[in-house]
């Protein structure tokens, strides 16, 4: 269908989705649209949508997207630090202190930020939704990403909050759009069929001499999360082998797909960059180079279809 946007329209109002792993898209759909010279006035985002927006508005994407496609299954597991709490088995307190300490999240207020920028979080006390607008930016990122049950809850003026995605994993009608901006958003959570992007060949040297270490991380990763390959398993095998992380992944999934859904009917973007849930595991962090290839293909198609 030919879009109805002038294609000198080039300023965007970007809505990030909520997703895990698979919000590494957003970073290609970012750098596919700064490369097509489009102009990012704001973004609003949940949980993994908040992240990348939020290093995106403070310059910094360009230094996590280097060290997260470095990552692989033990670095990211030196970076889980467990607890035993009720509220959650993973404090998250390591991956912001990895971030301070390659100055990815500087101690910056959101109204200071160059463009306007709107982070989502969850008040599970007062059952509402909270919008970050200002304030400390880290605070609202760390409490945008708390995934319930995983991440434990941020504590904020009385109260604690939980992942935005809960209520609002797209949240349209939070971005701040202006006269003349093109709405873009990216729901990471799609029903879509995974149309797997070609990615750059792996050196073969790094590739021998990681495989044995990796195969056994693997090992580990799969009784740690319960993830089975989903790769020629029949039916029968798939439904023996799900574990209460994929119950949870799958049910949360599927949960803020219906949520995207009704945000998408109420209030319709310009464009609409739909990334399939199958495209890997909220957890999957080290599949950065792959999300990221994907996220720019998937943006590019987008708005093709726009005729953009």
């Amino acid at each position: 269908m030919a879009s109805t946007i002038p294609p000198n329209k080039k300023n965007v109002a970007l809505v990030l989705s909520s997703g895990g792993a698979r919000g590494l898209a957003h970073i290609g759909v970012l750098d596919e649209l700064c490369d097509r010279g489009y102009n990012i006035t704001s973004i609003a985002g949940s949980s993994m949508g908040a992240f990348i927006g939020g290093l995106y508005a403070t310059g910094n994407l360009d230094k996590f997207r280097d060290w997260v496609i470095s990552l692989d299954k033990l670095n990211i597991l030196k970076l889980v630090d467990f607890t035993l709490s009720k509220q959650g088995f993973v404090r998250g307190e390591k991956v912001f202190e990895k971030m301070q300490e390659l100055k990815m999240i500087p101690d910056v207020n959101i109204e200071d930020l160059p463009l306007k920028y709107t982070a989502i979080a969850t008040d599970i006390i007062n059952n509402k939704e909270v919008i970050f607008e200002s304030g400390d930016l880290h605070k609202a990122i760390r409490a945008s990403i708390s995934i319930p049950n995983i991440f434990t809850p941020v504590e904020h003026n009385g109260t604690y909050l939980v992942d935005g995605g809960v209520l609002n994993p797209l949240p349209l009608n939070r971005v701040a759009k202006a006269d003349g901006d093109i709405v873009i958003a990216v729901d990471v959570n799609s029903i879509v069929p995974y149309e797997r992007p070609i990615l750059p060949p792996t050196k073969k040297e790094l590739e021998k001499l990681h495989k044995e270490k990796l195969s056994k991380i693997s090992e580990k990763w799969d009784l740690l999360f319960n993830h089975s390959n989903s790769n020629g398993l029949d039916k029968s095998e798939k439904k023996s082998k799900i574990g209460y992380f994929e119950i949870l992944v799958n049910t949360v999934q599927l949960m803020q797909y219906k949520l995207s859904s009704y945000s998408i009917e109420k209030y319709p973007p310009d464009v609409l960059v739909n990334i399939s849930k199958n495209s890997g595991s909220i957890f999957e962090f080290y599949k950065g180079t792959e999300f990221i290839a994907y996220g720019r293909a998937a943006c590019s198609k987008a708005l093709a279809e726009k005729g953009l």
